[in-house]
């Protein structure tokens, strides 16, 4: 079964890409992970964030941004104290905003290679 990723459609996605592309966050992907047994959430969204500062900022959005919109605040937020890498929970939706070494260290795009996924700015298919 192909599941197509048209989070444009998904309130909560699409705060959040949108909080992403507004403080320039840099290869954001959407996956549908949920597609995958082992998975805890339904998707992620995947961003690169070029400094420390950046990746805090775009955190700090997303925070903001799903707060006003949609009354919605993560259950856990991670790594906000270095922020190479902070991941932050929305029960169903799992954030990841990396330092570029750090997203291509730890690859989850290869981990979860087997869920559906596209980059913002593709066309759904």
């Amino acid at each position: 079964m192909q599941v197509v990723l048209n989070f444009e459609s998904h309130p909560l996605l699409s705060a959040i890409v949108r909080s992403l592309e507004d403080k320039k966050g840099k290869d954001i992907v959407v996956m549908h992970t949920g597609s995958i047994p082992s998975s805890v959430w339904d998707y992620f969204v995947i961003c690169t964030g070029d400094s420390t500062t950046q990746v805090q900022a775009l955190a700090e959005n997303v925070f903001e941004e799903t707060r006003k919109a949609l009354s919605y605040r993560p259950h856990h937020v991670e790594g906000l104290a270095n922020s190479e890498w902070v991941l932050m929970d929305y029960d169903t939706v799992a954030v990841h905003i990396f330092l570029p070494d750090k997203r291509e260290f730890y690859g989850l795009e290869y981990l979860w290679a087997d869920a559906p996924s596209r980059r913002v700015g593709e066309p759904v298919l």
